[in-house]
């Protein structure tokens, strides 16, 4: 139920028991949540749920990657997340998709001419069956 003293959200409801009514939301979106110290799995398909088909994005932040030497990767937590975007493709919420798309992010740098990273990105991909689907962004 919304509360009339608080910042114009609704609060205390389970996302299938919200409101159907757009007009109840107007005013109100976008809203942002950041819950700190959940462990990945907890929160994935409540969050699916609530949105339904709308966009929306789940960021992990401040991980630790694991050592990779076989491509000369020593474990590092600087820039390292993890986005998970759902019926979207990317962070800007700017392009519809009917599928979900996970971002792994990295400090990206070049070294004589060679990108130091993709061999590690690759290889984060191919540990859980997945595969790299397009260039690394460079900023």
């Amino acid at each position: 139920m919304p509360s009339e003293e608080g910042p114009a959200l609704v609060v205390g409801v389970q996302g299938p028991d919200l409101p159907a009514d757009p007009a109840v939301y107007e005013g109100r979106l976008p809203v942002e949540c950041k819950l700190d110290d959940l462990p990945v799995g907890s929160i994935e398909d409540a969050f699916r749920a609530a949105i339904g088909a709308n966009v929306g994005w789940i960021n992990w932040e401040m991980l630790r990657r694991p050592d990779a030497p076989e491509v000369g990767f020593h474990g590092e937590t600087k820039h390292a997340e993890v986005t998970l975007l759902f019926n979207t493709r990317t962070r800007e919420l700017d392009e519809r998709a009917d599928d979900h798309t996970v971002l792994v992010h990295g400090r990206s740098f070049t070294v004589d001419g060679r990108q130091m990273r993709e061999p590690y990105a690759h290889r984060l991909a191919e540990q859980v069956g997945l595969t790299v689907i397009g260039p690394g962004q460079r900023w």
